[in-house]
């Protein structure tokens, strides 16, 4: 079967001459590119389990011309969508085709930290030494002195050196296998086939990371003619990138990939409910609020105020229940001061969105997080709030009830300081009625298995919270 789509639906339909096309400009490099790619996969017979992972950029549209597994990734990320997929499915041959101005640029973390690791990929660098699809920016390999569209006067030397990525792969521990390459004559061609298919036959192999950078022409950015852009590329860039093996420490033995997940409903729900650990439950049913099957909770302080903590029981908790549950923490620059906060949401059947900007309830340990947050709080919500540091409250929406607790006063009094987040817990528990005390505090003794001893004092702790709510709810009715 051929690699190629016999029609790219692309183009007119897939329909006449334009349906065989690319959509690469005249002598663009990535033809060859492609084909080989293609060859390769055909040759060693592996077009059932190959996924090739596309980026932003001139190969963005990939997957119209390869019959394979194909994946869009956004600008940069093809290597952690690779890694993705790897380790998902270890027996899938995955392939990031990736240009100079993604991968040495914006992807950058990325390549490094996926070459390094190691895992058995493949990468396929097309270096053109310019930004090719967005309008012929400078790129990270463009040359000293060459001009473009965002270096006028040429690449200067406050822009620094061009990027020489494929030394910069062999210099890794993680990569078996780099070489750069180019297109520009029959020879150099041949030389590419080759090591395209070696990089990918190495993952075949499970032999470990392979790393081809192609040097190749972009004739439109460049403003020259097919065959003037392949002399500029052997004149211009070799003495900058210069051809060759940079790194081949293949051997014998492979690597050895981690077993694939498993996708078994049972056994999947096993920790998702908290089978696992056995933990009791307390709720009759999904919490009977006016908010429905998805409840949406924000907590906020300064660091060090333990509102990620807190976050994460009360994710525990709900998981715990059986409900689905997420936790997505914010920091802010500061480590002492200002706000940081986390959403929690706890859904019924499956959470569609992690975020809380609008949350159901808020538990502000600070002012500046009651400021920022408490507005935000939905009409009939809940805003639990530390009244040791808090003396105000802004403006809130219609109907939602605020509950003052000194949480810190409560800590300082029961000797740690430290529990005033476990006494946020308890008045919220006490102001919203979300779940059981014994939920709350079943997360809160698994939190602390291994240290037993502080048990007691964080039940305590809870308690006053929950105490202190009652009162200050009572006071206000």
């Amino acid at each position: 079967m051929n690699v190629f789509y016999d029609r790219f639906e692309r183009h007119a339909r897939g329909e006449g001459l334009k349906g065989q096309s690319t959509h690469y400009c005249p002598g663009c490099g990535h033809g060859l590119a492609h084909k080989y790619v293609a060859d390769a996969i055909e040759e060693l017979g592996i077009q059932d389990r190959t996924i090739a992972v596309s980026p932003v950029g001139c190969s963005v549209f990939l997957y119209y011309y390869l019959d394979v597994g194909n994946t869009q990734a956004a600008h940069g990320r093809a290597p952690a969508v690779a890694l993705g997929h790897k380790v998902a499915n270890p027996e899938s041959i995955v392939i990031s085709y990736q240009g100079d101005g993604d991968l040495a640029s914006i992807g950058l973390a990325e390549i490094v930290s996926v070459a390094q690791l190691g895992l058995p990929i493949t990468v396929i660098f097309v270096n053109n030494a310019i930004y090719g699809m967005t309008g012929g920016q400078m790129a990270p390999t463009t040359l000293m002195g060459q001009k473009t569209s965002t270096s006028p006067y040429g690449r200067a030397p406050f822009a620094g050196q061009p990027l020489k990525v494929a030394e910069l792969m062999a210099g890794l521990d993680g990569p078996v296998y780099v070489e750069r390459v180019a297109l520009f004559d029959a020879k150099n061609r041949v030389k590419a086939e080759k090591a395209i298919k070696k990089a990918i036959r190495l993952q075949v192999e499970n032999k470990g990371f392979s790393f081809v950078e192609v040097l190749a022409e972009c004739p439109t950015h460049l403003k020259m003619t097919p065959l003037e852009s392949e002399k500029w590329v052997k004149e211009q860039m070799l003495p900058v990138f210069p051809l060759g093996v940079k790194k081949d420490v293949t051997r014998e033995e492979v690597w050895a990939l981690p077993p694939p997940p498993t996708f078994d409903p049972a056994r999947v729900l096993d920790v998702v409910e908290g089978k696992e650990a056995g933990a009791p439950r307390f709720c009759s049913g999904f919490p009977r609020t006016r908010w429905g099957s998805d409840i949406a909770i924000k907590l906020a302080g300064a660091g060090g105020d333990g509102a990620q903590t807190a976050a994460l029981l009360i994710t525990r908790a709900a998981i715990n229940e059986g409900f689905d549950s997420t936790h997505i923490p914010s920091y802010g620059p500061e480590s002492r001061g200002g706000t940081s906060y986390a959403d929690v949401r706890i859904a019924k059947d499956e959470v569609l969105s992690p975020a809380a900007p609008e949350p159901h309830v808020l538990v502000a340990f600070n002012a500046p997080s009651l400021v920022k947050f408490g507005p935000r709080v939905v009409e009939g919500g809940v805003v639990v709030y530390d009244s040791s540091v808090i003396a105000e409250v802004p403006a809130l929406r219609a109907g939602v009830k605020a509950v003052g607790v000194p949480f810190t006063q409560i800590a300082a009094d029961l000797g740690r300081i430290i529990v005033k987040n476990i006494v946020a817990l308890g008045a919220l528990q006490e102001a919203t009625r979300l779940f059981p005390k014994e939920t709350f505090l079943t997360a809160v003794r698994q939190a602390l298995a291994a240290k037993c001893a502080l048990v007691p004092l964080n039940e305590e702790a809870f308690a006053w919270g929950a105490r202190k709510a009652a009162e200050a709810v009572k006071g206000e009715s």
